[in-house]
């Protein structure tokens, strides 16, 4: 029997783990992974026991991304088809962003495109001294559209304009100082370090961290409103249909440069 591609574990505290596991594409998301951390995010959203919320993944990366063998399949079928994938991939991120509970990313290893999404989408993020972070969508002749707002209010227009262009690899600590990160620990480290941000949130009254959240979130114009939305979901969807991105995805497949790359 195939394995869950998303774990989930609530703890006596009322701490709710969930997992991603696709750990030999590096927790890579593709359909069946997006529509459980779906499922997932909107169960504990309403489960008056579920106090915290920690996101982290299985394997030796956090999370790589879209599964761009899925994306090739995705992009070989109907407008409708890639509409309902990108509309999945948002409504997940918007899920999390907008859970009215604290949320705490664990990263390791890689956290690559859709990756940072994730972790711009969680109140807290710590991670690994080793870990490596990139926005890379841009590189395969695709666009990050869908995970901006999101990115935007983590870490700021300019460096937006900056790390989703150049898909620069950037590490841990640079992160920490643009913003995407909070703290950052020693491999190994990641329990330990979010212990304390854990016995914090715990203290606290859940209705009035809900409040705190949406209205922060209300005042720093961080709630994506649904035309804004549909709009995001529309352009990610013919980015990923345009021959610009079918060179990308081939180029990927093929493991030489893309056409617009001149290589070395």
């Amino acid at each position: 029997m195939k394995e869950a591609e998303v774990l989930c574990d609530l703890d006596a505290r009322g701490v709710a783990t969930v997992t991603l596991n696709r750990p030999t594409v590096n927790n890579a998301y593709d359909e069946a992974l997006l529509a459980a951390l779906l499922a997932t995010v909107r169960k504990l959203a309403v489960e008056n026991a579920v106090r915290v919320l920690v996101v982290r993944g299985n394997g030796p990366h956090f999370q790589a991304g879209a599964d761009l063998t899925w994306l090739r399949e995705v992009a070989a079928r109907d407008t409708a088809a890639n509409l309902a994938a990108s509309r999945l991939t948002a409504e997940a991120m918007r899920a999390l962003n907008q859970l009215p509970k604290p949320t705490i990313a664990l990263v390791h290893g890689a956290c690559v495109g859709g990756g940072t999404g994730l972790a711009s989408s969680c109140d807290v993020v710590i991670a690994e001294r080793t870990a490596s972070f990139a926005v890379s969508e841009a590189r395969w002749g695709m666009a990050a559209t869908i995970i901006f707002p999101q990115l935007v209010a983590a870490i700021g227009i300019r460096n937006v304009r900056r790390y989703a262009l150049t898909c620069e690899r950037f590490d841990a600590v640079t992160a920490r100082a643009i913003g995407l990160v909070h703290d950052v620990c020693e491999p190994g480290g990641l329990d330990t370090a979010a212990a304390s941000v854990i016995d914090a949130l715990l203290a606290v009254a859940p209705d009035a961290i809900a409040l705190s959240k949406r209205s922060a979130m209300q005042v720093a114009g961080a709630l994506v409103n649904d035309a804004v939305f549909e709009r995001l979901v529309a352009e990610h969807a013919a980015k990923r249909q345009s021959a610009e991105a079918a060179e990308g995805l081939a180029s990927f497949a093929e493991k030489r440069p893309a056409a617009w790359n001149p290589g070395d």
